[in-house]
């Protein structure tokens, strides 16, 4: 209740804040190809479908009135335009956006619906009392730490599925922008700081998604690393760190799974926005990668609709009636060839005809919930990463009564905020998950946490990120001093004792390197102090559980608990998933698709991110350009990425910066020897097989990933100490059986991007590739060489800086 009157009191800020500001059939289609529809469509039309047909809002008529064409309202219903907009708005309720539809000339409509971790559309629909709730799935981060491209699609299949019966047409995700920094607000929805390892899992998403015949759109295309002023942020970065960084992951994903759409970032990118840069959506994505869906842009980005045409950005949304009203006037007057509206309509259209609603797709409205409620605890069980153990896991048979503290354990975060929210039916906790595997919890202790919450929610600040309050999402309220009483009466009762750590974030705004979010604050560390001595003085042990979408630090605690396993958000069931890993019904396999830093100062973009703000010609108050739907102002803002292509692990292994965890770290209830490393040749001709064996030389079940490394002899071209060039998982391995696992290494892998010939090479000399656990924890080494250079692919110059600055260099 207290949820939905701060959701409605932020709708009508939001409504009277654009009010303020001014901001803010299937059957004729198959008959018919794509290029007869686009010349049987008028100037009018055309426009219609490549402009969206705005963001409804839920809102009372007396405010919808008063809000801008964009949000839902002015909009005449008498008109052709009007009624057809008001029909198909309704056609999935709660979906992020739909195009414009023609039954007579085979123009179906797309509902376009949100999100990275499930379907995103509204639980409730007007006039009914059924429920269309969905499946909140594990968050990007656990899916790329379960480092298993087959897991991943198995999910990707359960989340198209529900896309699929209920009515959508193309899913917003997955999102795989790299995490570049620990305090971007919506790491949880990106994969990795590893280019190859975010590629991999997107595009496995992207084929488990697709293969129930609906499309998705891989975002944010490109360099959306920060909410900070994500609408005017101009990111000054590299020709080669954009390429072999944060262009990568988006090349691997369009060239494996050829997702149907790519969604253009908010961002500049050496002064351009990306929805307007023809460098980015024309010769980098089409030219060079060949991708053939459509674009779209992020809801409200860029700022000029006719550079967007011209760039190769297909689709506008949310979109408006005055953007539709001067794509006409454009073409009319001659800014816009309509030979180029033609071929972005054609583009919508090629993927419309493969749409769901095209194909005359009969919906249910019931998708296997309970089914993919099975594979989202058990995905999430395989990403949870075990990152210290004394002893403490799994539990001994011996253990029958948990004591759990903290907020979180009674109030389980399932997944992130905002767009990549979803409306589950439930979140299982901790303590269900405890009460659920048979375990004894404490009804007082639940008490005295439950209690403190209901009060400390009703005094909580939630101004921070409205979009968080808008859009959905758990909002954690201060963690409760706990009276050390407490925690000596729970010693003198239970077997063991499990603290929750809780942390939240998502779109609309970036994370802080303080006290009660990257780091812990005062009370979560007493807490965890408090409780750990208490149950240490009568001998039984204690566990963290990080229930967290991003890094945290961890350096100045973690020898205090026995015990730490890094849950991150793991979905709607997340309290079964964790008691299966605490229980050792599952042997925790999960790694570090990031680096946990000793202190977030120690990081290689700490010094510029999230960047500042800069000067604009006749802009006194810094507000310039106020175009396009913004959830926030537009402030003229630069972010310099410095250290170039060393971010993440690559810088923190070359500089020998000491870290928490490494990249690529986890813990397990077993053991693993690696032996008979093998290379299919010494010599390199353009590609080369490694293969390994892995044995469990433990006494439990589990299962190990692989990680090859590459060093490479960095002559001309600088290279960090070691990078990725490929990864596996084996099986579930008994105790004393063993696998052979073999990784093909092509040149592409190898190579790196040469500013001055515009070419991908792979340079001559020696190469050492490093098979291991971890990006430290190395078990097998092998030399090859590389006689002459070889230049792998010639691509386009593109998205050059304009400005020189100074990079990191080894």
């Amino acid at each position: 209740m207290i949820l939905n009157k701060l959701r409605q009191a932020c709708l009508l800020t939001l409504a009277i804040l654009f009010v303020a500001t001014g901001s803010l059939s299937a059957s004729v289609s198959q008959q018919k190809s794509v290029k007869e529809i686009v010349k049987s469509m008028t100037l009018e039309q055309k426009a219609q479908l490549v402009i969206g047909t705005g963001m409804y809002f839920p809102l009372p008529d007396s405010i919808r009135e008063q809000m801008p064409p964009m949000f839902g309202g002015g909009l005449d219903t008498s008109t052709p335009y009007g009624k057809m907009v008001e029909k198909i708005r309704g056609y999935l309720p709660g979906t992020a956006g739909v195009t414009a539809e023609y039954p007579n000339l085979g123009v179906t409509s797309q509902t376009l619906a949100d999100g990275p971790a499930g379907l995103r559309i509204s639980p409730t629909r007007e006039g009914e009392t059924d429920t269309y709730y969905c499946t909140a799935f594990p968050i990007a981060t656990v899916m790329a730490s379960s480092w298993d491209t087959e897991l991943v699609e198995s999910v990707g299949k359960a989340m198209g599925k529900e896309v699929l019966e209920y009515g959508g047409d193309v899913l917003l995700a997955p999102a795989l922008n790299i995490q570049r920094d620990p305090l971007c607000g919506r790491n949880f929805e990106y994969y990795s700081e590893d280019p190859l390892v975010a590629g991999k899992m997107a595009a496995a998403m992207v084929r488990g998604i697709q293969s129930n015949g609906v499309g998705t759109s891989i975002k944010h295309f490109a360099v959306n690393n920060q909410e900070t002023n994500r609408m005017s942020v101009d990111v000054i970065v590299s020709e080669r760190a954009l390429r072999e960084i944060y262009l990568k992951g988006f090349k691997i994903a369009v060239q494996e799974s050829e997702p149907w759409t790519v969604m253009s970032s908010y961002n500049k990118v050496n002064g351009v926005y990306t929805s307007e840069s023809h460098d980015l959506l024309t010769k980098i994505l089409r030219d060079d990668w060949g991708f053939a869906g459509y674009v779209m842009t992020d809801w409200g980005g860029g700022s000029d609709v006719v550079a967007q045409m011209k760039a190769g950005n297909d689709m506008i949304q949310p979109g408006s009636p005055q953007a539709i009203k001067t794509i006409i006037e454009s073409v009319e007057s001659g800014d816009l060839d309509e030979a180029v509206l033609d071929t972005n309509v054609e583009r919508i259209l090629n993927i419309m005809v493969e749409t769901p609603r095209n194909r005359g797709y009969k919906i249910s409205n019931k998708p296997d919930l309970k089914a993919h409620a099975e594979v989202t605890r058990q995905a999430a069980t395989d990403g949870m990463v075990l990152l210290e153990n004394n002893g403490a896991l799994p539990f001994a048979k011996s253990i029958k009564n948990v004591a759990a503290f903290g907020n979180t354990s009674y109030d389980f975060i399932s997944g992130g905020t905002g767009s990549g929210d979803v409306n589950e039916a439930y979140t299982v906790s901790l303590l269900q998950g405890l009460d659920n595997a048979g375990y004894k919890t404490y009804d007082d202790l639940k008490d005295t946490y439950e209690t403190y919450m209901e009060e400390a929610r009703k005094t909580q600040d939630n101004s921070r990120n409205f979009l968080a309050a808008l859009m959905g999402g758990k909002i954690p309220v201060d963690e409760m001093a706990l009276d050390a009483s407490i925690a000596e009466d729970m010693a003198s009762k239970a077997d063991i004792a499990l603290i929750t750590i809780g942390r939240n974030a998502g779109e609309g705004g970036d994370r802080e390197a303080v006290e009660g979010d990257f780091y812990l604050n005062q009370t979560e560390k007493d807490l965890i102090k408090t409780v750990t001595n208490a149950f240490h003085a009568k001998g039984k042990k204690s566990v963290v559980i990080l229930n967290v979408g991003g890094v945290v630090e961890t350096a100045s605690w973690s020898t205090i608990p026995d015990a730490i396993l890094c849950a991150w958000q793991p979905g709607q069931e997340g309290g079964n998933s964790v008691v299966d890993v605490l229980s050792g019904k599952v042997n925790p396999s999960g790694k570090l698709a990031q680096t946990f830093p000793v202190k977030y100062d120690d990081g290689s973009s700490s010094d510029n991110f999230p960047g500042v703000a800069v000067k604009t010609e006749g802009a006194e108050d810094n507000t310039a350009d106020q175009s396009g739907f913004s959830m926030m102002r537009r402030v003229p803002w630069e972010v310099v990425y410095e250290e170039d292509i060393y971010v993440g692990y690559r810088y923190f292994n070359t500089f020998d910066v000491p870290v928490a965890y490494e990249f690529g770290y986890g813990k397990s209830y077993t053991t693993f020897e690696y032996s008979n490393l093998k290379l299919s040749d010494k010599k390199f001709d353009g590609k080369i097989t490694v293969s390994v064996d892995v044995k469990n030389t433990g006494d439990v079940a589990g299962k190990e990933v692989v990680q090859v490394y590459a060093s490479a002899p960095g002559k001309s071209l600088e290279k960090p100490e070691e990078e990725l060039v490929a990864f596996g998982k084996t099986a579930l391995l008994k105790p004393g059986k063993s696998a052979t696992l073999s990784f093909d290494i092509d040149a592409a892998l190898l190579a790196s991007f040469d500013e001055a010939s515009t070419s991908w090479i792979t340079e001559a000399g020696d190469y050492t590739v490093k098979v291991g656990a971890s990006s430290k924890d190395i078990k097998e080494k092998a030399t090859f060489s590389v006689a002459n250079d070889i230049k792998v692919e010639k691509v386009s110059k593109a998205m050059v800086p304009q400005k020189d600055f100074e990079k990191m260099h080894r």
